[in-house]
C-alpha cells in the first residue's frame, strides 16, 4: 500500500487538487486529507486506500516501494 506522501507527490505530478482526486476516486474529501497526514503507511479501510491508489495509477503514476537502494517514491510515465 502507498503512503500518504506517495499520495501527495502523486497529486502534485498530476496537478490534481484533494477534492479531484476525492471526486475520481470516489472517496470524500476528509479521507484525502486523512490519509495524506498519515505518518508512514496510510491506515484505514483496504479497500477505500486501493480505490485511490488504482484512480492514480490509471493515470500512469507507479509507485515504488523502499528497498535496500533506497526510499520509497513514485514515477510518472505518461
Amino acid at each position: 500500500m502507498i503512503s500518504g506522501r506517495q499520495m501527495r507527490a502523486a497529486r502534485g505530478l498530476l496537478g490534481w487538487s484533494q477534492q479531484e482526486l476525492a471526486k475520481r476516486a470516489r472517496v470524500g474529501i476528509a479521507t484525502v486529507k486523512r490519509f495524506e497526514g498519515a505518518e508512514g503507511r496510510v491506515r484505514g479501510a483496504v479497500d477505500t486506500l486501493w480505490r485511490i491508489q488504482q484512480t492514480l495509477q490509471a493515470e500512469e503514476i507507479r509507485f515504488i516501494d523502499a528497498d535496500q537502494t533506497g526510499g520509497e517514491g513514485l514515477r510518472f510515465t505518461g
